[in-house]
């Protein structure tokens, strides 16, 4: 189950990039705030493929839930309950306020990982078909 996949890796570190430099650069009310957390479940998901020799929908599902329990705390202010509410980097990465449009772009994010994977499975069986017959 442990493995190193490389291009799920370079996936991850690309991804990372984007969302930092979205972070310290894009200040609008597109990108940042839906394109973001769209593009973190699918960076998280990556990193989870990075390491674990899994199929699409178990790490699918477990980045999902991840995301939404993240957001679930975040209703609850967990940052000023562990005191991290005055750390910029704490509210940048854990986020800092509930928001029902963060769901529904980490839903949409997951379905394209989801959507993207399954048609590369089918792609890449029509490029090298299984022979059944010797």
């Amino acid at each position: 189950m442990l493995t190193f996949n490389k291009k799920y890796f370079i996936l991850t570190v690309v991804l990372f990039l984007i969302e930092v430099l979205i972070a310290l650069y894009v200040r609008d009310q597109f990108i940042r705030p839906y394109f973001g957390d769209f593009l973190v479940v699918i960076l998280l998901y990556c990193f989870v493929k990075s390491f674990l020799n899994l199929g699409v929908i178990n790490p699918a599902l477990i980045v999902l839930v991840f995301s939404y329990v993240i957001e679930t705390l975040q209703y609850f202010h967990w940052l000023q309950h562990l005191g991290l509410e005055k750390s910029k980097i704490a509210r940048v990465i854990m986020g800092s306020s509930f928001a029902w449009n963060d769901i529904v772009a980490y839903t949409l994010g997951i379905v394209f990982v989801i959507g993207v994977e399954k048609y590369l499975q089918t792609s890449e069986k029509a490029v090298y078909p299984v022979n059944t017959r010797n």
